[in-house]
């Protein structure tokens, strides 16, 4: 994932990173179905929203530690 992604998911509001969160759970899911029954194109799919995922998790519990030190 490149800084460039990384920095458009930064200036995301807390309601549009949740969405994106739960975008990407669901791809996760149904690449891992895909995957069970053979018919995966690219594994390395996988990996790419794995990460992804973790980002926007990272993005999140930053904001979070950011609004809580304000408050």
């Amino acid at each position: 994932m490149k800084s460039t992604e990384i920095q458009k998911i930064r200036e995301l509001n807390e309601t549009e990173l949740e969405k994106k969160l739960a975008d990407l759970k669901e791809e996760l899911f149904n690449l891992r179905f895909q995957h069970a029954i053979n018919q995966l194109e690219n594994p390395m799919r996988l990996k790419a929203v794995k990460k992804e995922i973790a980002v926007v998790k990272t993005i999140i519990r930053e904001n979070e530690l950011k609004n809580g030190a304000e408050a």
